[in-house]
C-alpha cells in the first residue's frame, strides 16, 4: 500500500504564477505526525476533469490518504469537492464538519467551505482549503482523528473507549 498524497489545486500555482505553500505546509506536518511516511506531492489546476482523473490514479495506487487542498470555496473554478464526489463510494461527513466548525472559532469564512471527505475503497480523500493558514488550521483539527480512521478504513475492528 502507498503512503500519503497531498494534491494543491490551484490554476494559478499550476501555471507558475504563483508559489504553493499550503500543500508544502500540510506536508510537514503530515511528516511530524507520521516520520519516515512517504508522502508524495501533486500540483494540478482547477478542472474537474483533471482532479478526477488525479484521485482515481492515487487511489488505484491504494494511498491510504488523499488530502487535496484548494478549490474547496465558492469561486467558478472552485469543483475540488465536485470531482472528489465523483470519486468517493461513501461519504464521511463528520471530518467535512469538524473542519468548517474548528476553522470557523478563528475565521469566520470557514462556513463558506464546501469540502468535503470519503472513501474510495481504502483511500480516505480529504479537502482541505487552499490558503496555507486554512489548510494547516484544518489539518490540525482533524489529525487527532485520522490514526483511528485510518486504522478502521484499513480493517481494525478494535475501536477505543475515549
Amino acid at each position: 500500500m502507498a503512503g500519503i498524497a497531498v494534491v494543491t489545486i490551484s490554476d494559478r500555482c499550476a501555471a507558475g504564477l504563483q508559489t504553493d505553500t499550503a500543500g508544502p505546509a500540510v506536508g510537514r506536518l503530515l511528516a511530524e505526525q507520521w516520520p519516515g511516511e512517504t508522502i508524495g506531492r501533486g500540483l494540478v489546476p482547477d478542472n474537474e476533469g483533471v482532479i478526477e482523473t488525479l484521485l482515481k490514479e492515487l487511489c488505484h495506487q491504494e494511498y491510504r490518504l488523499i488530502l487535496t487542498v484548494g478549490g474547496t470555496g465558492l469561486g467558478p473554478r472552485d469543483v475540488t469537492p465536485e470531482a472528489t464526489r465523483k470519486v468517493i463510494e461513501r461519504e464521511a461527513p463528520g471530518l467535512a464538519e469538524a473542519i468548517r466548525a474548528g476553522s470557523a472559532t478563528s475565521n469566520r469564512f470557514a462556513w463558506l467551505g464546501r469540502g468535503v471527505a470519503g472513501l474510495r475503497g481504502v483511500t480516505l480523500i480529504v479537502n482541505l482549503p487552499g490558503s496555507e493558514r486554512g489548510a494547516v488550521e484544518s489539518l490540525r483539527t482533524i489529525l487527532p482523528l485520522l490514526p483511528h480512521a485510518l486504522e478502521v478504513v484499513a480493517g481494525s475492528v478494535v475501536h477505543p473507549t475515549a
